[in-house]
Order: structure tokens, then C-alpha cells, then sequence
């Protein structure tokens, strides 16, 4: 009976181990990855990457918080998603905070350890879109009308606010002829126009526009080329 009692509780001895070893394996295998914010025009996303190891059918979790508060809040629109990023604008709008974001999976009723963002702020983080261009013809020369990119938020009246009313901004403006830059032009993002006189008549011009974040500098990539004919010299 004894030689019979031992296998058994070495089995169930077994069982027990793999079953420990089963609830002891590690939760970060299919923990969030890479979690970072990208910002463009003071939209601010947090960004992060699936697991290897992890399933698509599992759901993530996010929360955030100012930099300092010890009380974490829930990103309502992004509880319980299974995309793999957040929209936090809304909660990240005052540029003069640093915010932290954080971010778990789970899967069947399991969940991963929370994975948190680098320290972040709008203002000094925030990347540009190039302005929105027109142009018109006169018989003084090229008329441009830059229009400055917006940001995700709104005025109490509900208009848009635009990026050059949250930090200082300008912009530059390359003027081309036969694809060759011919000469730029400085804009001040308080100025809405630009002349550009002094040009052949007859002539087909194409022009880019790129935006200026004065803090560390940043450029924009520049807004798609337009073209324009200047009006015929008058015989």
C-alpha cells in the first residue's frame, strides 16, 4: 500500500507544480511595449506596441496623470480598447504641465503589469504640420495666404485654436521657378499674407510653405507645391 501511496503523491506533487508554476509564469509577456506620446499640432497620442508574445483578441487599459499628483485617472475613451493608441488632447491641454501616461493589457481575466510613458509636455515636445497656402494673382505680383495648423482644441465658443496661439511660431516661404529655389520669404505668424513682387510677367512660379516652432526650433515638412502664372505685361 505504501509503495502504491508514493507515485501517487509524487503525481499529485507533480500536478501541483506545473499548476504553481502556471499562476507564478510572468505577467510581462504580453505587457504593452514602446510606450511613448507623439505629438503633432498639440494633438497628443500615446503610442505603444503589442506584446510578441500576446494575443489580438486582448484589451488594454489606460491612465493618466500631472506630473506630481499621486492619483492616477482612467482615459474613458480608451478603457477596455484593443487599438494601439490613445488620444489624450483633452487631458494633456495645458502646455504648461508635464503629464505621465501608463498602460496595460488584459486577457482572460489576467492582467499585465502596468507599463509606464517618459515624463511628457506639450509645449516642448509638440511637432508641426506645414500651414494651409492660397495664392492669388494681381497685377503687382503673387498674393500668398498662409493659414497657421490648428490644434485639437477649442475656444468656449467652439472655434478652433490655432498652434500659433499656443506658442510663437513663423513661417518660410520658397518660391521656385523650373523646380529651382529662387528666393525665400520670412513670415511672422501674426502676419497673414505675404506680396511677392518684382516678377517676370507671363511667368509660372510654384511655391512651399513650411511652419517654425521658435522653441528648440522645430520645422515642419513643407506643405504640398502650388503653382501660379503671373499676369501678361500689358502691351
Amino acid at each position: 500500500m505504501a509503495s502504491l501511496l508514493i507515485p501517487t503523491l509524487l503525481l499529485c506533487y507533480s500536478s501541483l507544480s506545473r499548476c504553481s508554476e502556471s499562476k507564478e509564469y510572468p505577467l510581462d509577456v504580453f505587457a504593452p511595449q514602446e510606450v511613448k506620446f507623439h505629438s503633432l499640432d498639440y494633438r497628443n497620442v500615446l503610442h505603444w506596441k503589442q506584446h510578441a508574445n500576446s494575443t489580438n483578441d486582448q484589451q488594454y487599459f489606460v491612465q493618466w496623470k500631472v506630473y506630481g499628483e499621486k492619483q492616477w485617472t482612467n482615459a474613458k475613451e480608451c478603457h477596455g480598447i484593443s487599438r494601439l493608441l490613445c488620444d489624450l488632447s483633452k487631458e494633456t491641454s495645458d502646455p504648461r504641465e508635464w503629464y505621465y501616461a501608463r498602460v496595460h493589457a488584459a486577457h482572460s481575466g489576467t492582467q499585465s503589469p502596468w507599463v509606464l510613458s517618459a515624463r511628457f509636455n506639450p509645449k516642448w515636445e509638440t511637432s508641426v504640420s506645414p500651414p494651409t497656402m492660397k495664392l492669388h494673382v494681381t497685377e503687382k505680383g503673387i498674393v500668398v495666404r498662409l493659414k497657421p495648423p490648428r490644434s485639437p482644441h477649442r475656444r468656449p465658443n467652439g472655434s478652433w485654436i490655432s498652434v500659433r496661439r499656443l506658442q510663437r511660431m513663423s513661417f518660410t516661404i520658397h518660391l521656385m521657378q523650373s523646380d529651382v529655389d529662387e528666393e525665400t520669404f520670412e513670415m511672422e505668424g501674426c502676419v497673414k499674407q505675404l506680396l511677392i513682387s518684382d516678377l517676370s510677367p507671363g511667368t509660372t512660379y510654384c511655391l512651399t510653405a513650411e511652419s517654425r516652432l521658435h522653441l528648440l526650433d522645430r520645422r515642419s515638412t513643407r506643405s504640398p507645391r502650388a503653382c501660379i502664372t503671373t499676369l501678361r505685361a500689358r502691351i
